[in-house]
């Protein structure tokens, strides 16, 4: 299934999103339409169009004033904002509700906003594709639990599964089952579970999407004061979920908002979200979840895009998005790609990619002190709203770049989060920096220079070649910075020696690669 609207490729003008859900109306202003979309602006106005919904069928008179008020300001800020495009999207509660057309209409004549309305079918599927955008090759089942009804589908890499469901199981009704129900809401929960979904899964995965999830993720990294606090890649195994969860919904409401993590617009529908996410995973049993910050909005912008796009890699576009605009000498990234390409023996895609990252994000600090560079980059990469990665290759990213900027291995600003990488991703990620950092200081971050100079690394010496074109004498800063490459493999012996030019993409002879 794709988007009814024109395949759009990389635009350089502000591209927005809005989102009609049951319980809140969401824009988002993205810096461009990418595979990589970095939010701009980022605005939620609680309208709660489904309340109610279930008893009378139709939308309140003061939901749908709020939601057109909250149309009328997106479209004048996005308007202010030089957006090119507005896509308005509306989901559960506008497409049961008797009077959804007549909403629809006012929102077009008051905001001059044309509103799709998505089936329940379509709205798992752009769900669906939200994850695709967010991960690398994920696989397994996604669930999108919004304001009004829960969305299953199947993710296999880069495709949405056939097959899909929607359920009645949004917060909104799930609350109020629990308001007359109280811990016996679970029942109608299981039964409906039951006889809509289905138990098998092709992976051991499921993918939790929506902000009352990523609020019980954030409120349980709190809860093991967790050094990384993004929701995004966050995994827990499906035991530690379920039991997490379950002392969540089980708890009254007044005790619920002295929970550390969780906002105060959380708290009335944070125990529906538990509840949920408790019955779905006893159902599904998969090994564990992971939570995913892109969802719905971003499906749809995935959707708009070219296929050639579709098939980038995210974190490798958000990271090369990023880096170039911070950078002194943008087009010097590529060329520490190709001074790396033979570090490290058995390099697997998944192992690149985060090599090409961090090549793109190597010169972020250069206008910080040199005091502060190592440290507040690997605190600000490892918060940083990066997606296709998880929180070790977050972590191991963050290390990397900690490690270029000659960050000590002792330094307390990071040893709690460092801390969570084994040690083998500890000792590569070093590698990795202490290399990119020689490359700076032999070049001066001139690309033909470096072009011009080889690692060779062996298991007795780690021996710089540099060619004749490049035109680099020895220096005593280029001999401190090879030690210390030497001292991060293991090695003692250094040797800078000058030889033939190479030709651009020619690999070093007789390495061993770490």
């Amino acid at each position: 299934m794709e988007s009814d609207a024109e395949p759009a490729g990389r635009g350089e003008r502000h591209y927005a999103v809005v989102d009609i859900g049951s319980n809140s109306v969401r824009l988002v202003v993205y810096e461009r339409l990418a595979r990589a979309p970095f939010p701009r602006f980022n605005e939620k106005s609680l309208c709660r169009l489904g309340a109610g919904l279930d008893r009378t069928n139709e939308l309140s008179a003061e939901s749908c004033e709020r939601t057109i008020a909250a149309a009328r300001r997106f479209r004048a800020v996005a308007d202010a904002m030089g957006v090119s495009r507005i896509d308005v999207i509306a989901t559960e509660a506008v497409r049961r509700a008797s009077n959804g057309g007549a909403l629809v209409a006012a929102i077009g004549r008051e905001a001059s906003l044309a509103v799709r309305i998505l089936s329940g079918t379509e709205e798992a599927h752009y769900a669906s594709l939200g994850v695709i955008a967010g991960f690398y090759r994920p696989a397994g089942l996604v669930g999108d639990m919004g304001g009004g009804s829960l969305e299953v589908a199947e993710v296999l890499h880069d495709r949405v599964g056939e097959r899909s469901v929607s359920l009645a199981l949004g917060t909104l009704p799930v609350q109020a089952l629990l308001a007359e129900l109280g811990a016996d809401a679970k029942r109608p929960i299981d039964a409906l579970l039951k006889a809509g979904l289905p138990p098998a899964l092709t992976q051991p995965v499921f993918y939790a999407v929506g902000g009352g999830w990523r609020s019980v993720a954030r409120v349980h990294m709190e809860s093991i004061s967790s050094p990384v606090r993004v929701a995004h890649g966050y995994i827990l195994d499906t035991r530690e979920a379920r039991a997490f969860a379950k002392g969540i919904w089980r708890l009254p409401e007044s005790k619920v908002a002295a929970l550390p993590g969780v906002s105060s617009r959380r708290v009335p529908t944070l125990r529906a979200s538990a509840l949920v996410l408790d019955r779905v995973l006893k159902r599904l049993a998969p090994e564990r979840v992971v939570f995913s910050a892109l969802g719905l909005r971003e499906g749809w912008l995935y959707a708009q895009l070219a296929a050639d796009d579709r098939s980038l890699d995210p974190l490798v576009e958000g990271a090369q998005t990023f880096g170039k605009a911070q950078a002194r000498v943008p087009e010097f990234a590529p060329a520490l790609v190709r001074w790396t390409d033979e570090l490290f023996a058995g390099e697997t895609y998944r192992d690149q990619r985060l090599r090409l990252a961090a090549c793109a994000l190597s010169d972020i600090a250069w206008r910080d002190h040199a005091d502060v560079r190592a440290t507040e980059s690997f605190r600000r990469l490892v918060q940083f709203p990066f997606v296709g990665l998880n929180h070790i290759e977050r972590i191991f990213l963050a290390a990397s770049i900690h490690a270029r900027y000659a960050g000590a291995g002792d330094d307390p600003a990071i040893a709690p989060t460092v801390e969570l990488l084994p040690r083998s991703l500890r000792r590569r990620a070093l590698i990795l920096g202490r290399v990119l950092r020689l490359g700076y200081r032999l070049s001066g971050s001139v690309p033909e220079i470096l072009a011009n100079a080889r690692l060779s690394i062996t298991a007795a010496e780690v021996r710089l070649e540099v060619g004749h074109g490049a035109r680099v004498p020895d220096s005593e800063v280029v001999r401190e910075r090879l030690d210390l490459v030497a001292s991060a493999v293991g090695v003692r012996r250094t040797e800078i020696a000058e030889v033939a030019d190479f030709e651009i993409g020619t690999p070093p002879q007789n390495v061993d690669r770490v």
